[in-house]
């Protein structure tokens, strides 16, 4: 370990624990992105910026944190809260933190530079203690934005190394102080604190194969069933739900439709549920795997699944049998949707006409009078079908 050294408020006793020389990791790649080093140091304590003054919080002063710094490769401000969101899911697949920013358990702090040549970064500003993904990202736009102006107005030397604070209330950055060199802080080992050797228990091959399925890899795997990319991002953030989809489309082993269509179903109509009903709670996986069964075959339409959803929460019936007590199953037998077209076709021989000079719309208006006539019970393919093949 060694000793930071620098004077502000936020560290009364004017050094920082830290790690200079030999931090705890060096290298590593996560979405795409380099990085340099991870390394271990004390918290210090926050500074509150009022109008005429600041108050200083030193709840968290002198607690270890881990920082992880990335090589100078990201280049917007989508690209830095998208990896900081992808680090934040890592720490907690580790169980390393909760991570969360609104709790001061992660933060991010940006080093933003703009240069007109493509071989060169321009001066450094840092904007610290930004505790949302969203004031990252603003952030960083904002202070883009204001380095940009200055160098199109001919002031870039007004851009210097320095650290910058973030206004949510003014949605601006406000400067806190000058940015030290590395040689300012004056660097050296910590006397008080011995040299760390890390064991054969930090072999990192050993703890590679302890280590559970992460965020990349459930991923890569979601989407290897052909679920869209929002579902596999879902899930990924949603343990809870991830299970729930794992354990439900189980019983259909490779058969990827009915993977596809159970996924649907979960991020639309039950995630929908759980966050608009406070008591809401699952169906069964057992029952929903049956659900989305009834719907591949044809036996309920997607209206009468999701309505079938709607009741089995704190039902324990069967889907079969609450399609069967209100008349969601669907007519699939030819010979009774048959005399129902029969009679819709007789009902509407306008609209036939016009099928047949050619509008096709007319179809759709005479399928759609087979439901009302069945009660939304007459399968819609077979329904189409024995339409086309009446008229035709």
């Amino acid at each position: 370990f060694d000793r930071k050294n620098y004077f502000y408020p936020d560290i009364p006793k004017g050094y920082q624990i830290s790690q200079y020389k030999y931090p705890i990791v060096s290298g590593g790649l996560l979405k795409g992105v380099k990085i340099t080093r991870v390394h271990l140091e004390e918290d210090t304590a926050t500074s509150i910026h009022e109008k005429d003054s600041t108050l200083i919080d030193f709840n968290r002063a002198g607690l270890p944190l881990m920082e992880l710094v990335t090589e100078p490769v990201i280049k917007s401000a989508e690209e830095a809260s998208s990896f900081a969101k992808e680090l934040q899911l890592l720490l907690r697949y580790l169980g390393v933190s909760e991570a969360n920013m609104e709790k001061g358990q992660m933060r991010v702090e940006a080093n933003i530079s703009i240069s007109e040549d493509p071989n060169k970064f321009g001066t450094k500003v840092e904007v610290k203690n930004l505790n949302s993904f969203k004031a990252a990202e603003k952030a960083i736009k904002y202070e883009l934005k204001r380095m940009e102006e200055l160098m199109e107005e001919g002031r870039g030397d007004e851009i210097v190394q320095e650290t910058r604070g973030w206004d949510d209330d003014k949605q601006a950055t406000f400067s806190q102080r000058k940015k030290e060199t590395s040689e300012d802080y004056r660097y050296f080992p910590e006397p008080d604190l011995p040299k760390l050797f890390l064991q054969e228990i930090f072999n990192i091959e050993k703890l590679k194969k302890g280590l559970p399925e992460l965020p990349a890899a459930k991923r890569a795997r979601y989407l290897a069933f052909g679920i869209k990319n929002e579902d596999a991002e879902i899930y990924v953030d949603n343990k809870m739900l991830a299970e729930y989809f794992e354990k439900a489309t189980t019983p259909f082993h490779s058969d990827l439709e009915k993977i596809k269509l159970a996924s649907n179903y979960i991020t639309s109509d039950l995630l929908g549920h759980l966050k608009n009903k406070v008591d809401y709670t699952l169906p069964q996986a057992g029952d929903f795997s049956l659900l989305i069964e009834m719907t591949s075959k044809g036996e309920v339409s997607s209206r009468g699944a999701k309505n079938i959803l709607e009741v089995m929460h704190g039902n324990s019936d069967s889907p079969r049998k609450i399609a069967e007590e209100n008349g969601w199953l669907q007519e699939s037998g030819v010979d009774a949707v048959k005399k129902i077209v029969a009679e819709v076709i007789s009902q509407n021989q306008k609209v036939v006409e016009d099928y047949k000079a050619g509008k096709e719309a007319g179809l759709q208006f005479l399928v759609g009078q087979v439901m009302k006539l069945s009660k939304g019970s007459a399968n819609p393919q077979v329904t189409s079908k024995l339409l086309k093949e009446a008229l035709n």
